[in-house]
């Protein structure tokens, strides 16, 4: 079936820069905040400076499917109406395996991250709009597409210009980037967005299931909340940098909120228009390894998903009939420009002026990477863009729980990264910013997770601490742990009953705790307080030993309480004095 060419939406420069200035309002009015622990959350960090670069978008500013959604109900019969490249019942339809990977993806989300309220109907107006639900549906059992889905080269021939980024491992081409899959994410960008939707172990953009758990993650990212209209809008103009997209999105948003049904796999409907005057069902297909734009050996005929040649000079097909010439023969011809582009120059990285990158267990770091792209000559390179991996073994992040983020020089080659938000695992943490496009050796940056940690420690009550020979303390002992004036929780901590305030070491004698099998212990460790800071120890006891003893209470941080215990045998009240005789 040969796609026709339809309305035409056209987009100019002036467009691009007032979506990108748009989304750099909008990214610019979240704010770093404290939680109320005292310490900056990755949910509270100034938001990735990824969001607000001219040139950051999940797709590159790629091409997109312009279709609006049709007049009529949303809710028609599934039965009715014609199959694929129709229009009709199916219109409102989203083919079975399609819809299962969106509403799959809204239910992760609402667990990893409640507070963004990502609807599931926002990826399939996405999907609709970036690849007509994996072309109607053409996917396996498990999700992955029956054919690749490419979009156009980004060589700057009429779209950005985004030279290879993966060696063509996802698109098949080693010179430029395309967008990939059937959520149209550029390589860059699915290298650290990219996510496992179907358990299989791998993150295929070709995956519906992968790509719309990705597509989920990335519109959550910067702590957006899309309940709220500003928000939502950032997340789609971050998607795409374009206000028709953003209204677009919005339309088959509404569309889907208004009803949807399921469809059989590749039954669903094709669109017809797309952002650059193309028409078809998909972005071209291609095997990678091949060359965008033709066609491998071996290649199945052209189907439904696939535009047929047509006749010379009809739009969407064939080779078009050959125009005469607009200059003159033996006119010289004017060799292509050579121009270098900012990526070109640049020779190698240089450290920013990062500061020393240490946090606690939990925490944001206060401070962030800041690199320079620099040319041979020690010259700034602006709009290149940079990228940052955590490396190794850890589970530190950057804040919004990703491990790889992309951001593009400023005016003065600077690129800095999103805030880290530290593990729970201690020790060394390395950060390797690469340039995007160039291979020049990468910057190491070293950051330090510490233990969580205390400096003070204090009893939450004033309550004597006594007991009877062989008796049970009436009171458990319950102190609070701060670090600065702020709450401390989750530190690890050690009870031990001293043998003297000069002597730490644990009494052979005198109160005791039980372990889980009833037996004496007098050092207690694995300790930890919790999430406001509180630790309440277990019961006491004490054996027929009476006086005075110590509970030293020790913290990472160096807090040390030392509370006092008496076990004193219960007093006994003296003889009433004898009545005086009578007179």
């Amino acid at each position: 079936m040969a796609a026709q060419f339809g309305r035409r939406l056209r987009k100019g420069a002036a467009t691009t820069a007032v979506a990108a200035v748009a989304v750099a309002a909008l990214s610019a009015s979240q704010a770093p905040g404290v939680n109320d622990h005292g310490r900056q959350t990755a949910a509270d960090a100034t938001p990735s400076p990824e969001a607000s670069a001219s040139d950051g978008s999940a797709t590159g500013n790629s091409p997109y499917y312009t279709d609006l959604p049709p007049l009529k109900s949303p809710n028609p019969s599934p039965s009715t109406g014609p199959g694929p490249g129709g229009t009709g019942a199916t219109e409102a339809g989203i083919p079975a395996t399609v819809l299962d990977a969106y509403k799959k993806a809204e239910t992760t989300l609402r667990e990893a991250k409640p507070g963004c309220n990502l609807p599931w109907q926002l990826l399939a107006a996405i999907g609709r709009v970036e690849s007509g639900q994996a072309r109607g549906g053409q996917v396996r059992a498990d999700g992955t597409t029956i054919k690749p889905i490419l979009g156009p080269q980004l060589d700057g021939n009429g779209f950005a210009l985004i030279k290879d980024t993966d060696d063509g491992a996802y698109d098949g081409n080693s010179a430029y980037d395309s967008a990939v899959g059937p959520m149209q994410f550029i390589p860059s960008t699915w290298a650290w967005a990219g996510r496992d939707g179907n358990g299989d172990g791998k993150k295929d953009p070709n995956n519906i299931y992968d790509a719309a758990l990705a597509a989920g993650h990335y519109l959550c990212r910067n702590n957006w909340d899309l309940s709220q209209q500003d928000d939502l809008d950032r997340a789609i103009l971050s998607y795409n940098q374009s206000r028709e997209y953003l209204n677009l999105v919005m339309r088959w948003l509404e569309y889907y909120r208004k009803g949807t049904h399921e469809v059989p796999d590749g039954t669903g409907t094709l669109p017809d228009n797309r952002s650059d005057d193309g028409a078809g069902a998909s972005p071209t297909p291609t095997t990678p390894g091949s060359t965008p734009g033709t066609t491998p050996p071996g290649s199945p005929t052209p189907g439904p998903d696939r535009p047929k040649p047509g006749k010379p000079g009809k739009p969407g097909g064939g080779t078009p009939a050959p125009k005469p010439p607009t200059t003159p023969p033996g006119t010289p011809s004017t060799p292509p420009s050579t121009t270098p582009t900012p990526t070109d120059t640049v020779d190698h990285l240089e450290d920013a002026g990062t500061a020393k990158l240490t946090a606690m267990a939990g925490d944001t770091f206060g401070k962030r990477i800041s690199t320079r792209a620099e040319t041979e000559a020690g010259k700034a390179v602006a709009k290149v863009r940079v990228r940052f991996t955590i490396v190794g073994d850890t589970d530190t992040t950057f804040t919004g729980g990703e491990s790889v983020a992309t951001v593009a020089t400023n005016s003065s080659g600077v690129a800095v990264a999103p805030a880290l938000q530290a593990g729970e695992r201690t020790g060394a943490v390395t950060v390797r910013a690469t340039v995007v496009g160039r291979t020049v050796p990468g910057l190491d940056y070293k950051a330090t997770v510490t233990e969580r940690a205390a400096d003070t420690l204090a009893r939450t009550d004033d309550a004597a601490l006594t007991c009877a020979p062989g008796g049970e303390f009436a009171t458990q002992a319950e102190v609070k742990a701060t670090y600065n004036g702020a709450v401390a929780d989750g530190v690890a901590a050690t009870a031990t009953l001293i043998t003297s305030a000069d002597d730490a070491t644990a009494n052979d004698k005198g109160p005791y705790f039980k372990d889980a099998d009833g037996k004496t212990v007098r050092t207690l460790t694995g300790l930890k307080t919790d999430a406001k800071g509180l630790l309440k120890l277990p019961k006491l006891y004490a054996d027929d030993t009476t006086g005075t003893f110590l509970l030293r209470i020790t913290t990472a941080g160096g807090a040390t309480l030392t509370v006092e215990l008496t076990v004193a045998a219960a007093e006994t009240s003296s003889p009433s004095a004898s009545a005086s005789p009578s007179a």
